[in-house]
């Protein structure tokens, strides 16, 4: 099974694992296709906006899928924690499995130690009857026992119920493990088919509930069916103790009465007779009904064969059930079996009748007094009859008993009719009333036997509830069974259906194949016309090459042309200055006229040849423009060809890839289909084994059983199996689903995939198109925009010029403002630091760095335990050596423990300096963050200022509150700026002591490495020293082992210097790309920061250029207001001053009108008042707003300077780091040199020490000459003496090293000398032993055999030590070399990685850096938009302001006005007009309300009037735009002209060269035209043909799209069968029900004919009886080899056979048992009437021995022995002392023992034994006489379970030894007084043992099971002849 499993999950595990593979290459595939169409898209764009665009979709799609793959991550870790929770589940259930399978093996042993007890009896008896068959046939008149054995009630057997259960528990928790596996790829599968199909999940979750629950109902039920399993086990053992104990009392009952019945013996046998005739009768009938019975068994076979069929769908939990069926039965087959023992009783006893007939037969007829006992007989026949309807078991023992009797009455018969006869007339009087005692307690029995019924029937109840419930449970799993069939073949259809839609995707696969064929043909064909474009353009290349040489040559031409012109025209000059001298001497020279005209007609032919040149010149120039023109048209021509080739070449990559995909999937789906045939032929192969053991237990179970029970047995078995079977089947069908399932999805992904980029690549040839036709346009749009730009950057010029200007005045403000900040800074307190957010991912990389730390720590304490275990392997080594060395060696250990702490407090300060210096950096880098953040705040602060600015000369109230907010912020940052130059100065200085400290550590270092060699060398001398000193065996062995040691030390240092070196190589890969990584990211941010100062600069020169405007308009405005303001002050004075002057001079009537005015007037001017308060207020507010500006602004240009002071400061500190850095690279490389030059020293010493070596092996050699070739002892003793001197010196030479040289001349010297004197005692040796005699020549010839043996051995060892020490050498060297290597590496490698560190911790800094700088160009642009708003808002307010200006300037046109009117008022005042007054102030309102209509329509036209403006403005900038343009356009004309002109000379002098060329060159263009169709038509072909491969895709994919469709229909159509099938379900269910119903009628039909076949079931019992002897003997021979427990299951193979064997033993020892009994019978025959001489011996001697009180009782039974009468005896008794007893007594000679008689041992347990009576002695007598000499055999005992609450122990009673049972009868007895043989059964052998504690089987106490043979209980009133009779018997 564990194979089988094992094979099942790695072939599920191949299968997951290629499938993950397959999704892996395809999802990397997709990814690299993707990866390259982005970057054509890429190289493709050109404009920066088109890159944005692609940039943000880009973004937009990975965000995509990050929130995809987050979704499913948290899916996932759902699955995973509902998995965890179902294995706790399943590991909780199998745990209660493993406890319940325990418990059932622990009962199945106790079972068969029963079993064999019970066998180890059996074979008893049968020794014993064989033995006692043995005695009666040697030994002549001797008495035979009887052939019964001692009867015992058998135990009962309580299976555990899980007999019939064959699976193994390893196959139950696969079983266990396989639904748990199920559930979670149920699960898993739920959560794949998501994306595709949401019906089948649901389907597919509501099948893992149900699998749930289902699971939960197992284990109810399950924990139901213990429950009632221990409360039927409990029940079932009271009942069997109560029947035991009532059967105990009938049997004391039933024997009473046959004592009673004993006196009616001789008229008893015609009674017998008709007994035995009507039981000849019944046993016919009884035949008849066994037959009849047979039948109908028979047909309830058929029955049950049909009814397995049915039932085979059942599960395992019925199993249980049955097995507590099987339990009933066995029982029930125990009572079987005990019952065909009884009527084999009775059949001998039929056997004794008809013996007894044949002998009644032969005598004479008997008297009337027969007659009349025979009638008695009947009477108590008919009672016995009654009795026997009662109790069928007392029915059989008194048959028993009667047969006993009756061979008793027939012996008596025999010896003497007469007096039998007598006492039978006396017994009968006896019998009668005995019988009438008997009648009542029949009476009593059957009110017993009556309440035994109602027992039973409750029982019978219970079992029907029992089996009511199992059919209950049957239904259920059969439901379950059946959804679970639905569900299968749901799966199935759903598999069709998807198997259909594989075949399509094959189909549509194979098409694609096609068109990839001739898509790859139509490639080859455009690789071909490329190729040959590539030629005609190679060609074309080199004819034009050719035509500019030939051009060059003819421009040389043209040249010296040109030259020889001018000297032509020279000699013209000359010729004709000599014709005019000439013409003078023309009657001189008549001749040379004639030379002249020659000369004349020459100059015009040169003059021709000129004008023809010019013209071919201006030809030449004609056609060279026409070639260039052309030039240029093959140009774009061929550009055009190498885009489409590049096209076309990037298509066929496409197919290539598309092909190779679809390779890759068909390979993938090869593998899966092999690794599904691995996988079903596994499979096949663990059915077929299944098959094969299942085949092998149904013919064990046919070969053992042939009963219906066994038949039941091995139905369960086979259901048991056919469900694993089907369970197994469902897994595999569920699983192949699954499978086929995953393979339709990867090919539906596959080919969606490949459709998916077909349309892509359609959709980009779409677009490549769409891009082509636009360019030109875009090109135009471009050089548009180009002119505009020109334009725009000439207005910036413009503008910088202006902000230039304005910087001045803004520096003069900044130092107004920095005044103010000082003040301000002695106000405001300190500000708290800004918390930076990155905090968290310093901690998380601290943490790994932590973790890093951690592992390497561990590894450096592993290299020292590896380093400790070896310098102990070296003590342990030394130990060995010489005793003189001992203290030195402890010395050299205390020293290597002091450099081992050394180096472990060396490795704890580097980690803790390395953890410091890593801390300072990370701060250093925090800072540097800081920094740069409050470096952006400072900026952006800045602008923020200006912008504040502005707002406040707006805003008035407002902009105090700001203005405060900003001074603020200015503080803090310039105290947070403070605060960080202190940090960075303490941090400096922190650095500058660590990398002293550093400095120091590694001096330290170089240091204690020297020591270390140093003492490693003094080390190697003493080693040396030791090695030089040893000369034996051991200094060998001891070397061989450091040998040993050194090479393994050697390896493991060269396999850990691999690694480092390997480690190292790695560090510097990642330290380069590091570096390249560092330095890319570096320029970055310089480009970031360059554009962050330009538009910080750009931003702060344009807000200040609008601020400065702004504050020069309101500073104006606000000045002519003020001027106004003091005008119309001045007059409101004067203007009073008059009215109350003229006030007093008027008169009354007039002076009320004129109060009221003035009031007005008042009033008006108060109203103005506040106003101009208002206004001044404001101005002032306005004022101190400019000058807090300046004073901020004078201030921030300080700061500024300081801040770039710090910036100037940090450049230096970030450079003086560097210096550090540098310096410490550069003071590594000075310790490297140094471990180089201590290396070459430890060479050096190595060379000393091998020169050391060669002065040894020189002493070694001199000290082998030194050794004598005689032997004599005297040179023997002078060697040893000079042996134990050299030791000596050289332990002087280990402790003086220094001085070594010189030490060893001396001792050269000295060992010169003894070399000396040696040979001279050896001269003088040879000459004693020339003179020496010939018996000592052969003494010296063995010792100088024997001194060359010791010689050669010498030479030998010193050989090895040799070889040895130059091993030693080479490994030592070899040691050294390897750990300076290590120890350099290592070093190496830290250096590493710090630089490792550092640099990812600047690359992370830079990072940070440059996302900063990203967001502070984000917020700049952000900031640029919110001024141009700003300055908008600011315009707007502009504009309200003026019109408040206006409304202003009309109330004082209006004051004025009133001023004006008060003057005429004062005037008429004086003329004393008063009804003018009036008038005139109503014109005055008039003119008010017209003054007003003026002022609205005033205010409308300066709006108009602003707009107007604004426009004319706009018109003017757009003036001098287009001025500007025209002056660049008038400029670049000019320089066109210019160009043009040179140009045109140019190609004058090009054209005339070219026009020879001209010809040529348009035949090759003509040529290549041709070509260009050509090449064109393919190209055109190849579009058609992929055109027409798109349209063919297309239909493909409506295709495809109308295949899902179809299938969407076909899901729909097949749930709605699926609801039909659940209501066919659902009636097939009722239907079910009904027929279970019926069964259960019909079952409780058969229970009563079972009831009724009762009978029917003795017959069978006998042959049970056989077999199941046959099965106590095999499990006897099982017994001996349940010694070992172990051998167990090895025997349950070997059990078959020795049953075989055993049966045909059964057979052969029923043969020898029917022969012993039928010679004991004839024994019995034979041997009736004599008495056994022995007995009446010890029976006269133990006479004696018993008390006075009790003889008469001994010579009673005595007389009853030898026949003598009652009377007769009671006459001699009764007689005082004249009779028997004193005649013995006298005749003995006063009673005393003989010395013969066996003296029986007195127990502690007897009582005295005087006390005792003589059937006592007598017994004692009889077990001292009856124990063999023989050991009594040796049984196991095992542990069982107890049937019944008992408080007694049991004995073990062997059939030998019959004093064990005495013994514990007597302690055990219930009756201590009585005799032991007459104590009740329930008394003398207690059937339970208490339950015992857990523990080994042999350990435990004995068991239950072993063969207690009780004795016959007699009861006490009986007379001791009875007895004496009873013994004889057995």
């Amino acid at each position: 099974m564990a194979s089988w499993l094992g094979g099942l999950g790695s072939g599920l595990g191949q299968s997951l694992g290629q499938v993950g593979g397959s999704l892996s290459s395809l999802t990397g595939q997709i990814s690299s296709f993707t990866k390259d169409i982005l970057l054509e898209g890429a190289e493709e764009v050109g404009d920066a906006a088109t890159e944005l665009h692609v940039s943000n979709s880009r973004l937009r799609e990975i965000e995509s899928i990050n929130a995809a793959q987050k979704l499913e991550n948290e899916r996932l870790k759902k699955v995973c924690s509902d998995l965890e929770e179902k294995h706790e589940a399943a590991e909780l259930q199998i745990k209660q499995l493993s406890i319940e399978y325990r418990n059932q093996l622990q009962q199945k042993e106790v079972e068969i130690s029963h079993l064999k007890a019970r066998q180890n009896a059996l074979q008893e008896q049968l020794q014993k009857v064989q033995t006692a068959a043995q005695s009666a046939q040697s030994g002549a008149g001797a008495l035979p026992p009887a052939t019964t054995s001692a009867s015992y009630v058998p135990v009962v057997r309580h299976s555990s119920g899980f007999e019939g259960y064959d699976m193994d528990f390893g196959d139950i928790l696969w079983s266990q493990q396989e639904i748990n596996r199920l559930s979670n790829e149920v699960s898993r599968l739920e959560s794949e088919v998501d994306h595709w199909k949401q019906i089948a999940l649901e389907l597919k979750r509501n099948l893992s509930q149900e699998i749930d629950e289902h699971q939960h109902e197992l284990s109810v039920l399950q924990d139901a069916h213990k429950q009632k399993l221990v409360e039927i086990t409990r029940r079932h053992r009271e009942e069997l103790s109560e029947y035991e104990e009532r059967i105990e009392e009938l049997e004391n009952q039933l024997q009473q009465d046959g004592m009673s019945t004993d006196a009616m013996g001789g008229s008893k046998i015609s009674e017998q007779k008709k007994n035995a005739r009507s039981l000849e009768g019944g046993k016919i009938e009884e035949l008849e009904v066994v037959k009849d019975q047979e039948d109908e068994i028979r047909k309830l076979n058929h029955k049950l064969s049909s009814a397995k069929e049915e039932n085979k769908i059942l599960l395992k939990e019925q199993e249980l059930a049955k097995v507590e069926k099987i339990q009933i039965m066995q029982e029930y087959e125990n009572l079987k079996s005990e019952f065909s023992k009884l009527q084999g009783a009775v059949a001998e006893q039929d056997a004794l009748l008809k013996e007894q007939d044949k002998k009644l037969q032969s005598k004479t007829s008997l008297p009337e007094d027969i007659v009349r006992l025979q009638q008695a007989l009947l009477e108590a026949e008919n009672e016995i009859a009654r009795l026997s309807s009662l109790n069928q078991e007392g029915l059989e023992k008194e048959l028993t008993s009667s047969k006993h009797k009756s061979e008793n009455i027939l012996s008596a018969y025999a010896e003497d009719q007469n007096s039998e006869l007598s006492q039978l007339r006396q017994d009968l009087e006896r019998k009668e009333h005995e019988l009438n005692e008997s009648v009542a307690e029949r009476e009593t029995l059957i009110v017993e036997l009556e309440e035994l019924d109602k027992q039973n029937q409750e029982a019978t109840q219970h079992v029907i509830t029992l089996k009511e419930q199992l059919s209950k449970h049957h239904m259920e799993t059969d439901s379950i069974i059946n959804q679970l069939k639905f569900d299968l073949e749901f799966e199935r259809n759903k598999l069709s259906e998807l198997e259909m839609e594989k075949m399509e995707t094959i189909k549509e696969l194979d098409i694609q194949k096609e068109k990839l064929s001739q898509c790859s043909y139509a490639l080859n064909d455009l690789h071909v016309s490329k190729q040959q474009l590539q030629d005609n353009i190679k060609d074309l290349q080199e004819q034009l090459r050719k035509a500019q040489d030939c051009n060059f040559h003819h421009k040389k031409e043209i040249g010296e042309l040109q030259q020889r012109l001018k000297e032509r025209e020279e000699e013209v000059s000359v010729s004709l200055s000599k014709l005019t001298e000439k013409s003078n001497q023309e009657s001189d020279y008549a001749c040379q006229d004639l030379i002249l005209k020659e000369r004349e007609v020459e100059i015009a032919k040169l003059q021709n040849d000129i004008s023809e040149n010019k013209q071919l010149n201006e030809e030449l120039k004609k056609s060279l423009s026409d070639l260039r023109a052309e030039n240029v048209k093959l140009m774009a021509s061929t550009e055009e060809l190498k885009q489409e080739l590049n096209s076309a070449i990037s298509e066929k990559n496409k197919v290539y890839l598309e092909k190779d995909t679809v390779v890759e999937a068909l390979k993938m789906e090869k593998r899966q289909l092999e690794s599904e045939l691995n996988q079903a032929e596994r499979r096949l192969l663990e059915q077929a084994h299944k098959y094969k053991q299942t085949i092998e237990e149904l013919s064990q179970a046919r070969s053992m059983d042939t009963s219906a029970l066994q038949l039941e047995h091995e139905r369960l078995v086979k259901c048991n199996q056919e469900k694993d079977f089907k369970i197994a089947e469902l897994k595999r069908s569920i699983e192949q689903m699954e499978t086929d399932h995953q393979e339709t999805k990867e090919m539906l992904t596959t080919s969606l995939g490949g459709q998916k980029q077909l349309t892509e690549l359609i959709k980009e040839k779409e677009i490549f198109i769409e891009k082509y036709k636009h360019q030109a346009l875009q090109v135009k749009q471009e050089l548009e925009e180009y002119i505009k730009v020109s334009k725009k950057q000439d207005a910036l010029k413009q503008n910088l010029e202006e902000k230039d200007r304005s910087l001045a005045v803004m520096k003069e403000e900044n130092n107004h403002l920095k005044e103010e900040l000082e003040r301000l800074k002695d106000q405001q307190s300190r500000s708290v630091p800004v918390v930076e957010p990155k905090t968290l991912d310093i901690i998380i990389e601290l943490e790994s760095e932590v973790t890093q730390l951690k592992v390497i720590k561990n590894n450096l304490e592993e290299e020292i335990e590896v380093l400790k275990k070896t310098i102990e392997d070296q003590n342990q080594t030394a130990a060995q050596l010489q005793e003189s060395l001992q203290e030195q060696r402890k010395e050299i250990d205390e020293s290597k423990f002091q450099c081992e702490q050394m180096n472990v407090t060396h490795e704890r300060l580097s980690l803790e300096k390395d953890e410091e210096i890593k801390n300072l950096q990370k701060t250093i880098e925090q800072i540097r963050t800081q920094l740069h953040k409050e470096r952006q705040i400072i900026q952006t602060d800045s602008s923020d200022l200006f912008q504040e600015t502005k707002v406040q000369t707006l805003n008035g109230e407002n902009g105090n509150e700001k203005h405060d907010l900003s001074k603020s912020e200015i503080e803090r940052l310039v105290k947070g700026i403070k605060e960080r130059e202190m940090e960075i100065k303490l941090l400096n200085e922190k650095n500058i002591s660590l990398s002293q400290r550093i400095d120091q550590l590694s001096k330290d270092e170089v240091g204690k490495l020297t020591r270390i060699i140093q003492e490693k060398d003094s080390e190697i001398q003493a080693l040396n020293a030791r090695v030089s000193l040893a000369s034996s065996r051991q200094d060998v062995l001891c070397l061989q082992q450091q040998l040993q040691a050194y090479v393994l030390e050697r390896e493991q240092v060269l396999a850990v210097l691999s690694e480092k070196t390997r480690e190292n190589s790695q560090l510097k890969t990642e330290y380069r790309n590091i570096m390249d990584m560092v330095a890319a990211k570096e320029a970055a941010l310089v480009r970031l920061q360059e554009e962050n100062k330009k538009l910080s600069d750009r931003s702060e020169n344009s807000s200040q250029d609008m601020s400065r405007e702004t504050i020069q308009n309101l500073s104006r405005i606000i000045r002519e207001k003020d001027i106004e303001i003091d005008a119309l002050s001045q007059k409101c004075q004067t203007l009073l001053t008059v009215l109350q002057t003229s006030s007093t001079g008027t008169d009354n009537g007039s002076g009320g009108v004129n109060s009221n005015q003035f009031e007005e007037l008042l009033q008006e001017r108060d109203k103005l008042k506040q106003q101009v308060k208002k206004m001044e207020e404001w101005k002032q507010q306005v004022i101190t707003t400019v000058q807090n500006m300046q004073h901020e602004s004078a201030h921030l240009q300080e700061e500024l300077h300081k801040l770039q002071a710090q910036i100037s400061v940090e450049t230096d500190s970030n450079s003086k780091l560097q210096v550090d850095y540098n310096c410490l690279i550069q003071s590594y490389e000075q310790n490297e040199k140094k471990l180089k030059s201590f290396s070459q020293e430890l060479a050096q010493v190595q060379h000393s020490i091998g020169q050391l070596y060669n002065t040894k092996d020189l002493l070694l050699s001199k000290l082998d000459l030194v050794t004598p070739s005689v032997t004599m002892a005297s040179t023997v003793s002078q060697l040893s003496g000079v042996q134990h001197s050299a030791p000596e010196l050289l332990s002087d030479e280990a402790k003086l090293l220094q001085n070594e040289l010189e030490q060893l001349k001396q001792k050269l010297q000295e060992k010169d000398s003894t070399i000396r004197t040696l040979q001279e005692n050896n001269q003088r040796l040879s000459d004693s032993v020339a003179t020496a005699s010939e018996i000592e020549r052969k003494n010296q010839e063995g010792t100088e055999s024997e001194m060359r043996q010791i010689k050669e051995k010498h030479d030998v060892l010193q050989k090895s030590l040799r070889e040895k020490d130059i091993l030693i050498k080479s490994k030592s060297d070899q040691l050294l070399s390897v750990s300076e290597n290590l120890s350099n590496k290592e070093n190496e490698n830290e250096l590493l990685k710090q630089a490792v560190t550092n640099l990812k911790e600047r690359n992370l800094i830079l990072e940070m850096d440059i996302r900063k700088l990203k967001e502070e160009n984000e917020k700049i642009v952000t900031r640029s938009r919110e001024k141009e708003t700003e300055f908008r808002a600011l315009q707007e307010t502009n504009m309200q302001f003026s019109m408040m200006l206006k409304e202003k300037e009309f109330e004082s046109h209006s004051m004025k006005e009133k001023a004006l009117a008060f003057e005429k008022l004062l005037k008429e005042k004086e003329q004393g007009k008063t009804g003018e007054l009036n008038q005139l102030l109503n014109e005055v309102k008039s003119m008010q309300e017209k003054a007003v209509t003026f002022q609205q329509e005033r205010d409308q036209v300066m709006v108009a009037l602003k707009q107007k403006q604004m426009e004319s403005s706009a018109l003017q900038s757009e003036l001098q735009h287009s001025r500007e343009k025209e002056q660049r356009l008038n400029q670049e004309l000019e320089r066109l002209r210019n160009h043009l002109l040179e140009m045109e000379d140019s190609y004058t002098r090009e054209a005339l060269a070219a026009e020879d060329r001209e010809v040529k060159l348009r035949k090759k263009v003509l040529t290549l035209e041709e070509k260009l169709v050509s090449s064109s038509t393919a190209v055109e072909n190849a579009s058609h043909q992929a055109s027409l491969q798109v349209e063919s895709l297309q239909e493909q994919l409506n295709l495809v799209s109308k295949q899902r469709d179809e299938t969407m229909l076909q899901l729909t159509i097949s749930q709605d069968q699926v609801k039909q099938y659940a209501l066919s379900l659902a009636n097939l269910q009722m239907v079910l029900e009904q027929f279970q119903q019926e069964e259960k009628a019909m079952y409780s039909a058969e229970l009563e004919k079972h009831k009724k076949q009762a009978e029917e079931w003795r017959k069978k019992a006998e042959n049970l009886e056989e077999k199941v002897v046959s099965l106590q003997e095999s499990l006897g021979e099982a017994n001996a080899a349940l010694d070992a427990a172990s051998r167990l299951t090895e025997q349950l193979d070997v059990k078959e056979e020795e049953i075989e064997e055993l049966k045909k033993e059964g057979e052969i020892r029923r043969e020898m048992l029917e022969d012993v009994q039928n010679k004991l019978m004839n024994l019995m025959n034979s041997t009736e009437g004599k008495v056994d001489k022995l007995l009446m011996r010890n029976l006269f001697v133990g006479h004696f021995h018993t008390p006075k009180n009790k003889r008469p009782e001994v010579l009673r039974l005595m007389g009853s022995i030898l026949g003598i009468k009652r009377e007769e005896l009671d006459q001699l008794l009764s007689e005082d002392q004249r009779g028997v007893t004193r005649w013995v007594t006298g005749w003995l000679g006063g009673g005393a023992g003989s010395k013969s008689v066996p003296s029986t041992p007195l127990r502690p347990t007897h009582q005295n034994v005087f006390n005792s009576s003589f059937s006592e002695l007598f017994v004692k007598f009889l077990e001292t006489e009856s124990c063999p000499s023989l050991p009594p055999p040796k049984l196991s005992v095992h542990d069982m379970k107890p049937l019944g609450a008992a408080g007694t122990v049991k004995t073990i009673s062997t059939p030998s030894n019959v004093q064990m049972q005495d013994s514990a009868v007597s302690v055990m007895g219930r009756r201590p007084d009585t005799n032991p043989f007459l104590a009740p059964r329930s008394a003398a052998v207690p059937l339970i043992t208490p339950a015992s504690s857990s523990g080994h089987l042999l350990m435990k106490p004995i068991s239950d099971a072993l063969p207690t043979f009780t004795p016959l209980p007699v009861s006490p009133d009986a007379s001791a002849g009875v007895v004496l009779k009873d013994l004889l018997k057995q």
